[in-house]
């Protein structure tokens, strides 16, 4: 997959064509909208590549390239054959795997995030091509792909791991797609017809509680405190808070709302409709902002941010506060996502309402509150009886007490 890049503050093109690195320059400085603009050409270059309909002349006419190219691939170009297209052996006209998966991904990419664009071309490009790159998409049956998913699932020698069900369902989701397709317009049946994902077992959290929260603030370096605090108690995603600026944080409201996130070292639009929300503010959460914005408020745009203004990069958080944090503190070793799942179990916990924690997780119903969160709060997790019992019990005396003041009142 190609990319904008900058050299000496101007842009140019960096992308592969015909097995070669291709690198053109530009005049354009390294500014948003002109990343914008360049980004719209490379789509257009990589769908043109993919197709088999690029010219590099027509795009880059005073490339030192352009000839050079040109020339190759009319040495290189086979006699009699239509770009992209064999008999397989089941007799049925089409594509390669690796052919027919550019084609299909440079036609759905538009649709993506950046993020997981990325991430759908790194499984196409280490996992899907090196296994079906050569085979004909008709020839992929049934067994080839229970064989292959099998393989993946398998303990990696390096690590003594076996990947999880999940990891192995995003893989195998990707060439189900892309065959599923395919077979659609090649006019076959798919052989994912019949294949269910692996089930994939309860999400594991693992929240800290109050009093592991309070030991861990104390131990924080001081200018650090407040970026834990709004993560604690806000229970906002590491991409959320990471991309959070002051124009979205009201204080007159006493609200954070959730428009951007910052995935990847680029800003993009929250995970899905339901995480654009608007989080409110506890007391604590409210000082916390205040103190930050004595620090960065004039310094960035950015929330929480360098000495210098720039964005975060949660490696740097991690590795160089988070879990030293955590080690000083005698906490035992947690991602830093177990901020989000610690504000659940806190706000379950004190008794808020089921669907307005909901609301201010992003979360779209409860369904996930009561399936992996209610077990870490007892209060919602009894099993003796002894809620519904106080209840009744409540109900009961209530009633006969009314019932003797009217007996008393007759008399």
């Amino acid at each position: 997959m190609g990319s904008i890049r900058e050299r000496n503050g101007l842009l140019f093109f960096d992308f592969r064509y015909q097995g070669k690195r291709c690198r053109e320059r530009t005049t354009l400085k390294d500014t948003r909208a002109n990343r914008k603009r360049m980004e719209k050409v490379l789509h257009q270059i990589e769908a043109a590549i993919t197709l088999g309909t690029f010219d590099y002349a027509a795009f880059f006419p005073n490339s030192p390239r352009a000839k050079e190219l040109a020339v190759e691939s009319q040495q290189s170009a086979p006699e009699n054959r239509e770009p992209g297209r064999f008999v397989s052996n089941s007799g049925i006209e089409s594509p390669t795997f690796a052919e027919f998966a550019e084609e299909w991904f440079a036609e759905n990419e538009v649709m993506w995030k950046r993020s997981y664009r990325a991430k759908q071309r790194d499984i196409l490009d280490r996992y899907l091509k090196p296994s079906f790159g050569e085979e004909g998409v008709s020839d992929i049956k049934k067994s080839h792909v229970l064989k292959y998913r099998a393989q993946l699932a398998k303990v990696a020698p390096d690590t003594g791991k076996a990947p999880s069900p999940s990891w192995v369902n995003q893989v195998t989701n990707l060439l189900k797609q892309i065959l599923d397709e395919a077979a659609d317009r090649f006019d076959f049946n798919t052989p994912f017809r019949g294949i269910k994902p692996l089930r994939v077992g309860r999400t594991e959290v693992d929240p800290f509680s109050l009093e592991e929260v309070e030991r861990l603030l104390e131990v924080l370096p001081t200018e650090w405190r407040p970026y834990f605090i709004v993560r604690f108690f806000t229970g906002m995603r590491t991409s959320e808070i990471d991309g959070l600026k002051w124009h979205n944080v009201d204080f007159r409201r006493r609200e954070i709302q959730i428009r951007e996130t910052r995935v990847a070292g680029e800003t993009e639009d929250p995970k899905t409709d339901g995480s654009s929300r608007s989080i409110q503010m506890s007391s604590m959460v409210e000082k916390a902002l205040y103190e930050q914005w004595a620090a960065t408020g004039t310094l960035s745009s950015y929330v929480f941010c360098t000495k210098h203004g720039y964005p975060l990069r949660y490696r740097n958080v991690n590795n160089r506060v988070w879990y030293p944090a955590l080690k000083r503190a005698g906490l035992r070793r947690r991602n830093p996502y177990q901020t989000r799942h610690t504000a659940a179990t806190l706000w379950l916990a004190a008794g808020e309402n089921p669907e307005w924690i909901a609301r201010q997780m992003g979360h779209s119903n409860t369904k996930m509150l009561f399936t992996v969160y209610s077990r870490y709060v007892p209060n919602l997790t009894r099993q003796d009886g002894s809620a519904m019992e106080r209840m009744l019990r409540a109900q009961l005396e209530s009633a006969h007490q009314d019932t003797e003041a009217e007996v008393r009142h007759d008399d």
